[in-house]
């Protein structure tokens, strides 16, 4: 982790423009193509969720700006963030599960199953400390066009939130829902597409990491 130097940050101006916001997050969503991804995935036998939060981490650590955090009057940066997804539990209740993040998919993949089943018997709303993370939720239910998330205001939350949803056919094609909602005084337009670019990368090549 390192602070990053306000004084000769190239986007302070953005920054300290967007914090005399009363609500400075943004959200996008889209559609992301899942048909060579879904292919490989299935063929495999490993659980789609477990991959989809492996992709969805491994692309913010490609992207510096979803690394960044607001913390007091500063902004740090992350070496790793790591995914905290709810997880449906009994009675229709959800549970946290966070993910310590490898980008060696086998060793994210072997502890992220560990932590599914430790949430399944024991089901918690504790976050463990920190802003090094990444929000997550699936909604497999909606092929939603829009999405938003509830954050902190005092002192407003700066940790990004990732969302997808029902999976549905464009013809040929296996598509999915995908909402990112993030602090805009860090992230801009700019860098939600080069987000998604690498996202729709990692889903349209799946034997690279599986």
């Amino acid at each position: 982790m390192r602070y990053i130097d306000l004084d000769t940050w190239p986007r302070r101006a953005q920054y300290e423009f967007i914090n005399t916001f009363d609500y400075p997050h943004f959200n996008m969503s889209a559609n992301m193509d899942i048909t060579a991804f879904y292919t490989a995935v299935k063929q495999s036998g490993i659980s789609i969720t477990v991959v989809l939060v492996y992709v969805l981490a491994r692309a913010a650590h490609d992207v510096a700006e979803f690394r960044q955090r607001i913390r007091e009057d500063g902004v740090v940066e992350h070496d790793t963030v790591h995914p905290s997804t709810t997880y449906l539990t009994d009675g229709d209740l959800f549970s946290f599960c966070r993910m310590p993040y490898s980008e060696d998919f086998k060793t994210f993949a072997s502890c992220a199953e560990e932590q599914i089943a430790r949430i399944q018997e024991e089901p918690t709303l504790d976050d463990p400390p920190g802003d090094d993370q990444l929000f997550m939720t699936s909604i497999p239910w909606v092929s939603f066009t829009s999405f938003m998330h509830p954050i902190q205001m005092s002192p407003v939350d700066s940790i990004p939130r990732i969302a997808w949803g029902k999976f549905f056919h464009d013809g040929e094609m296996l598509k999915m829902p995908l909402s990112v909602q993030a602090h805009h005084g860090l992230v801009d337009g700019v860098h939600m597409g080069r987000y998604c670019e690498r996202v729709q990368e990692y889903l349209d090549h799946p034997e690279s990491y599986l």
